[in-house]
């Protein structure tokens, strides 16, 4: 008799655990999958006015095709008419790019912009990093003249220092692209603003 009453408590036993993996089993299959990471940044979709808020340009701008005659200045002089970059109502005064078809605004003096002529092109080497849109840097503090991307350095262009004047330089979300018309110069996209800037690479920290 003891026997059999211990037969039957194993047995009591084996079912009930027997149940409880298969109902959880069925719970685990019910539940939808998680999703694969995403790469974009945290700011989320494209801003409804076409510019920013996100989105990340697939590409950088085409080099210029006709260059314009080269200014005579090499800085803004006092009073000097600043060209604006606001296409649309919305869109910054700063150089931009359009997240419907990743237009570049802005990008069209060509190699002869003394603005960013260098004497000394890649004086610091060049940006050994990740380009393009596939991988995202964020701000590390700094400001204009000297910013940091993980353990790298760059400033932005003195013509450009008011294009970045509303950048968070501790945690805006950048990506660099190649410069395909100024030697010694990349972009770097502002996500969030949908701006960007030239700058140029110090090296590493």
């Amino acid at each position: 008799m003891k026997k059999l009453s211990g037969f039957l408590a194993v047995w009591l036993v084996v079912c009930v655990v027997s149940f409880a993996q298969a109902l959880s089993a069925q719970e685990r299959a019910e539940q939808p999958r998680s999703q694969p990471h995403s790469s974009q940044p945290r700011q989320g979709m494209a801003h409804e006015q076409g510019v920013g808020g996100g989105h990340i340009p697939q590409h950088g701008p085409t080099p210029t095709r006709t260059p314009p005659a080269p200014r005579k200045q090499s800085q803004p002089q006092q009073g000097e008419q600043r060209r604006t970059y606001q296409d649309a109502q919305g869109h910054p005064p700063a150089p931009h790019v359009h997240a419907e078809n990743d237009r570049w605004i802005g990008h069209d003096t060509g190699r002869n912009d003394v603005h960013y002529h260098l004497d000394h092109p890649w004086e610091h080497g060049r940006f050994t990093g990740a380009i393009g849109p596939q991988h995202i840097w964020r701000l590390h503090g700094g400001n204009r003249d000297r910013f940091d991307v993980g353990g790298f350095f760059f400033q932005a262009a003195p013509y450009d220092y008011d294009a970045c004047a509303d950048w968070l330089w501790d945690n805006d979300d950048i990506v660099i692209y190649l410069d395909p018309d100024h030697d010694g110069w990349y972009l770097a996209y502002n996500a969030r603003l949908g701006t960007y800037v030239h700058v140029m690479y110090l090296g590493p920290g």
